[in-house]
């Protein structure tokens, strides 16, 4: 069943859990792009050091809000990926989380990035992957 599951099913739960954050986040996320694939590219893996396709379930590419300046000239809109075979293997391996709450939680996490806060900032206030 779990491979009958959607791109679109996954973009339209980002999208609903980007519509749903408090009107102070969700006006800084209207400049990002969300995009879903089914695995990260060999660039993506490479950039940071990852050999297990399965291991990134979200990106976030772009300038963090805290960092971005006027100046800045962007070439592209940032974007929040989320990749649907590692969030599907993630999913069945937890088998406590249902596969929405898992999709929402990897857009939160990876739109905290866009908004200025590390992993290590996230983990402290976030206690999911213990």
């Amino acid at each position: 069943m779990a491979q009958n599951i959607s791109l679109a099913y996954f973009e339209e739960i980002a999208h609903r859990t980007v519509a749903d954050l408090p009107e102070a986040f969700r006006a800084g996320a209207r400049e990002v792009v969300v995009l879903v694939a089914d695995y990260p590219d060999a660039e993506m893996l490479a950039e940071l050091e990852i050999d297990d396709p399965l291991e990134l379930t979200g990106l976030y590419e772009g300038i963090p809000m805290t960092e971005k300046s006027i100046w800045d000239l962007p070439t592209q809109p940032d974007a929040v990926w989320l990749f649907r075979e590692p969030i599907l293997a993630e999913w069945r391996d937890r088998g406590d989380v249902t596969l929405e709450d898992l999709i929402a939680h990897v857009t939160i996490h990876e739109f905290a990035h866009h908004f200025g806060w590390s992993d290590a900032e996230i983990a402290r206030i976030d206690p999911w992957w213990e």
